[in-house]
């Protein structure tokens, strides 16, 4: 039988180096907020004749928007964010844009005001935390036929924010090296992503529940490794055929979904590992007292 269990420190290991690299990236980057969270204006547009993104860099430039962020979709599209834009600057924009790189075409605008990037910076933060809250009682009273039923609630949520921390540490570095920034498909992304690592951990530690209630006199690490192997399969299999569905979203729609996609490929990914890598073995570390051997893994 796979010893799962018996390498935990070495996936805690794992676990901190990528985190702690993501931790970096967003001291570093930081997430850049899209127009939902930082109040401005978004614009499509497509042009007649073929151009590239310096073109519509210095173009923009030139009409005094040196600080637009410019994303070339597979399309042939440009999604231009900027400053907010009142009617006569669009429209100014526009007659600029046409007249350095030819006919345009618009195809979408939005533009959101400070009031509203706020009310939906704040929204966003609390569905994350009302969340986390819910499937923390949730859990504790799931398993409250079991000892310290609060425990595996917390365990639960400590492999949900490391998922979190991932995803948002590969976001920045995204958004530092090629632009991308935060949005609204973002936020449902990461809604999608607390779910799914949650669902996966819940079926884990249900089966180490029924195998703890018809084994008296077992050691609880030996439970725990055993559940593990049991559950292996289904959380692999679930997890690929997720990943296979994922990536064709994003070859065959591709940008209008783009940061919703991506989110969930990197989260389903590292939620596969941390429901078998850390939320089990955070248990086991917690029952046994071992949290002092976190700073000397290879001992484990």
């Amino acid at each position: 039988m796979f010893d799962i269990i018996g390498k935990r420190f070495w996936y805690f290991l794992i676990s901190g180096v990528v985190i702690l690299t993501g931790i970096i990236a967003l001291f570093v980057f930081g997430l850049k907020p899209a127009v939902e969270f930082s109040s401005g204006s978004l614009l499509t547009v497509s042009f007649e004749q073929k151009v590239n993104t310096e073109e519509v860099r210095q173009a923009l430039a030139n009409l005094g928007y040196g600080g637009a962020i410019i994303q070339h979709t597979g399309e042939g599209d440009f999604l231009l964010r900027l400053p907010e834009l009142s009617g006569d600057a669009k429209g100014n924009l526009e007659a600029g844009l046409t007249a350095s790189l030819g006919k345009l075409e618009v195809k979408g605008f939005d533009s959101v005001s400070p009031m509203i990037a706020a009310e939906t910076t704040r929204n966003a933060a609390i569905a994350v935390i009302v969340s986390a809250i819910g499937m923390l009682l949730y859990i504790s009273w799931a398993f409250h036929r079991m000892p310290n039923p609060f425990r595996w609630g917390i365990c639960a949520i400590a492999s949900l924010v490391h998922d979190i921390l991932v995803v948002a540490g590969v976001f920045a570095i995204l958004g530092g090296i090629f632009g991308w920034q935060v949005d609204l498909m973002f936020v449902t992304g990461m809604l999608t992503v607390i779910g799914y690592s949650v669902n996966d951990t819940i079926v884990i530690f249900d089966r180490i529940r029924e195998n703890l209630l018809k084994g008296s006199g077992v050691d609880f690490e030996v439970v725990v490794n055993y559940s593990l192997v049991e559950t292996m399969s289904r959380t692999l299999i679930t997890g690929v055929g997720t990943l296979f569905v994922l990536i064709a979203l994003l070859l065959f729609v591709g940008a209008p979904i783009q940061n919703l996609v991506v989110v969930l490929l990197v989260g389903i990914l590292t939620g596969t590992y941390s429901s078998i890598g850390t939320a089990a073995s955070l248990l086991v570390v917690w029952e046994r007292g071992e949290r002092g051997r976190f700073i000397h893994p290879a001992r484990a």
